[in-house]
């Protein structure tokens, strides 16, 4: 059988996901008639206190499930098989299964074996601990989201560089990576495409960690330009405007690793980009870079333009700085490995799938201020009024947008508008944002609620049943009749800590909050006479 995204391996079981190791949920002795661990019962007790924990959330698992499926349940928390954090997890179980004549059965010696590294990530993953608790109707809301985008048939493919316009203008994927790990895709999600202009906030963020921001803005500058990206155009201090466009993205390449010879640059940026990738694919379109070079004329203007402005550090040669910015521009990675990239911002310069620190938070506030400032060409003030996020695209139909805290997402489809923006990557983007409230000014007060799928289903009521107690507690009337407004009339009064205790009760033991008891009452005789109403 087959771990989704793992090796083969050999079992008689299989599920509905594809063949897989699985647990018999029904049967609590193998053939030995040893009993099996994870128990079926709770008075099986395990002398491993963390071993105990995670058998209980296994059990509870199994409760809702005819049989347990170790891949299965992984992918249901939005863990791949294939994250580097549970390598010697799968491991182990592939050599337990290799070894094996037949179905296997999960004891709790091999249990152990299997999950004693990881057991505080799958604890957190089956107790639902992760930035995203419910990811099974999470990614079935992107899915949604998706094949509604996939309806936007508008746009041209790319084609003053001839590689570009060699792809399906049908191409289309999504891939979402979350700040603890947790991954989804659909569509076109494992096909190579360059990252062209997506590239161009990885450079920065490079540059900054590696010379600090100061070093970087002597060079160019922070402002949105309002003109085309490919305009021959500097600011008042000829400077280039920004970054994200390509006088700004040259003149930024040429301080990267200066000094260093052309292939020890190059090896330094594919290191830094597979390390922010997690080591998943990022390779070289030589093709798309001799196209580049070839078929480059403005950006050779631009150039020329920036060397009569002095705009380079003093013993740059322009000619080796847009080469350079060809091949950034030529790198290729597929819509799962820019998904991690766009996740290591999110996640504050911290690679989710490694733990690896790639960036200074430096780097990465200064990154995302430009990409939400600056990096949708010039539709960034219209991404930026419906949208609210962080995000960079490219003429290779890619957009790489970035939620901070909570996860990045890597869009591709190659049809373009005339802005040279994705079709469908910014009508997903678009409506990611008009179901969830990822919005930059979405958690202002009073303000229209949307989906927060970082809550647990029974959060807001936990949430204002604590808020009330401690309103009374503190005997603040004010805040009391607040609470009590904004809870429905059958959760005000009589809604109860974990102790059994009402509002009323918390305010009455204190002695002193006369006007709060006053208050709770007269809201309980109203709430009671409604019930009898009704």
């Amino acid at each position: 059988t087959t771990v989704s995204g793992g090796a083969g391996i050999s079992s008689r079981s299989t599920c509905e996901a594809g063949p897989c190791l699985g647990w018999q949920t029904r049967r609590c002795e193998n053939r030995s008639g040893q009993s099996l661990w994870p128990p079926c019962h709770a008075t099986a007790v395990n002398s491993n206190a963390a071993d105990a924990l995670l058998c209980h959330v296994l059990a509870c698992w199994r409760a809702f499930r005819d049989s347990f499926c170790f891949p299965q349940a992984l992918r249901s928390t939005g863990l791949m098989t294939t994250d580097p954090r549970l390598r010697d997890c799968m491991k182990q179980l592939h050599q337990s299964v290799h070894e094996s004549i037949g179905t296997v059965m999960m004891d709790q010696e091999l249990f152990r074996k299997c999950v004693g590294s990881n057991i505080v990530l799958l604890t957190q993953a089956f107790r639902k601990k992760f930035i995203i608790p419910d990811f099974e109707t999470f990614a079935s809301s992107i899915n949604q989201l998706y094949y509604n985008a996939q309806l936007q048939d508008g746009g041209q493919v790319a084609d003053y560089i001839p590689q570009l316009a060699k792809f399906s203008p049908d191409s289309w994927g999504v891939s979402l990576c979350t700040a603890d790990g947790q991954r989804y895709s659909v569509g076109d999600t494992t096909v190579p495409f360059c990252l062209q202009s997506c590239v161009k906030p990885l450079e920065y963020a490079i540059a900054v960690h590696e010379a600090g921001s100061e070093a970087v803005h002597r060079y160019v500058g922070k402002e949105p330009s309002g003109l085309k990206f490919n305009k021959l155009s500097l600011n008042e201090d000829d400077k280039p405007h920004n970054p994200m466009v390509n006088a700004g993205a040259i003149v930024t390449s040429s301080l990267v690793k200066p000094g260093a010879k052309k292939a020890e640059r190059f090896d330094y940026v594919m290191e830094f980009v597979k390390r922010m990738a997690g080591r998943e694919y990022v390779g070289f379109s030589n093709a798309t870079f001799q196209s580049e070079r070839e078929t480059g004329d403005r950006n050779y203007a631009i150039g020329y333009y920036l060397k009569e402005k002095k705009c380079f550090p003093e013993g740059v040669d322009m000619m080796a700085a847009l080469d350079f910015y060809f091949q950034l521009c030529s790198i290729e990675v597929t819509c799962e490995s820019g998904s991690v990239m766009a996740a290591t911002l999110a996640n504050g310069g911290i690679c989710p799938i490694t733990g690896e620190r790639v960036l200074s938070s430096e780097a990465v506030r200064n990154t995302l201020s430009l990409m939400h400032s600056c990096g949708m060409y010039d539709f960034s003030g219209q991404f930026a009024f419906h949208v609210g996020l962080p995000a960079k695209s490219g003429v290779s139909g890619a957009v790489l947008l970035v939620v901070p805290n909570i996860m990045g997402l890597m869009c591709w489809s190659p049809p373009l508008d005339r802005l040279g923006n994705s079709v469908r990557g910014i009508h997903f983007c678009q409506e990611l944002v008009s179901l969830f409230n990822f919005h930059n000014y979405d958690n202002l007060r009073h303000f229209a609620k949307k989906l927060d799928p970082r809550r647990q289903a029974g959060d807001d009521r936990n949430k204002s049943v604590v808020d009330l107690m401690f309103a009374a507690y503190s005997g603040d009337v004010t805040a009391l009749r607040s609470k009590e407004g904004q809870m429905d009339i059958d959760k005000r009064t009589d809604s109860q800590y974990y102790d059994h205790r009402t509002a009323l009760h918390v305010a009455a033991a204190q002695g002193k909050n006369a006007a709060s008891c006053s208050s709770l009452t007269v809201t309980l005789s109203i709430q009671r006479s409604s019930n009898l109403l009704s």
